[in-house]
């Protein structure tokens, strides 16, 4: 028995591109939950950034990719991750040798970003970020960051070294090819599930997940029954126990009624 559904939204819930949950999904969504199944977002985003979900409530949220889990009010946490603090001095210095945007989130909010580039303002319209104010690297200091976004590509990360000199204690999590999502090392959405199920008493058995990036891969191998979406990588559904259609194609929906839950 499912007692619990875990969605990403950025190519899951939300296609690329709008800014809302399509209305055949909520309908779904809301008669899963009638029949006492919990639903929660688990996203990339933070929860100052979660603002294209109307129309649903969630029982809580999984965000910066398991880092920061809150309960349904969007306050309470039930646990976190945070960036360690030499990797955040270590940053110092690269950034300001390297011509690198940086997103830095704090835990309590304050999102920012190091400076801006054409790459930095497509993705914010891409994803209908709203605007994000450009601040010094060291405004990360005597915060805790619980995760950053550096926008540069798989080949400019391996060339930089960045994550075997200076970001020791951190990892990428990509899931688009201008930028990666970085996270403390052992932090994904996998670990955000736990965080959770362990709140709300339900087994990691009776749980499911939907999600189509590169950062949904720990939470589709870890869950109960893991769904990709049609859209997804073919690294995301080779871990999946079952793939769905697009997120424009009813893909959520047709999920849910394939495992009997609609």
């Amino acid at each position: 028995m499912i007692k619990a559904i875990f969605f990403d939204i950025d190519g899951t819930l939300v296609p690329f591109g709008q800014h809302s949950i399509p209305a055949e999904t909520c309908q779904a969504l809301k008669k899963v939950r009638q029949k006492g199944i919990k639903i929660f977002i688990a996203t990339g985003r933070h929860i100052e950034w979660v603002d294209n979900i109307d129309g649903v409530d969630f029982d809580g949220y999984i965000t910066v990719n398991g880092g920061q889990c809150l309960l349904a009010d969007r306050k309470t946490s039930v646990g976190s991750s945070i960036i360690d603090t030499e990797d955040i001095k270590r940053l110092i210095p690269f950034v300001h040798n390297h011509n690198i945007p940086f997103v830095v989130v704090p835990a309590e909010g304050g999102i920012f970003i190091t400076s801006t580039n054409e790459d930095v303002e497509r993705i914010s319209r891409y994803l209908h970020i709203p605007p994000t104010p450009v601040c010094a690297v060291e405004e990360a200091l005597n915060r805790d960051i619980v995760q950053m976004m550096g926008f540069f590509t798989v080949e400019e990360q391996e060339r930089s070294g960045i994550f075997k000199s200076v970001l020791l204690n951190s990892m990428p999590t990509r899931w688009n090819p201008l930028f990666t999502d970085i996270v403390p090392i052992g932090s994904n959405k996998g670990v955000g599930i736990d965080r959770i199920i362990r709140h709300f008493g339900i087994q990691l058995s009776e749980t499911m997940a939907f999600g189509d990036g590169g950062n949904d891969i720990e939470m589709l191998v870890h869950s109960g029954i893991g769904v990709a979406m049609g859209n997804a990588g073919n690294d995301v559904k080779s871990v999946a126990d079952y793939v769905t259609d697009d997120v424009n194609d009813s893909g959520i929906v047709n999920a849910l009624r394939h495992f009997g839950l609609l």
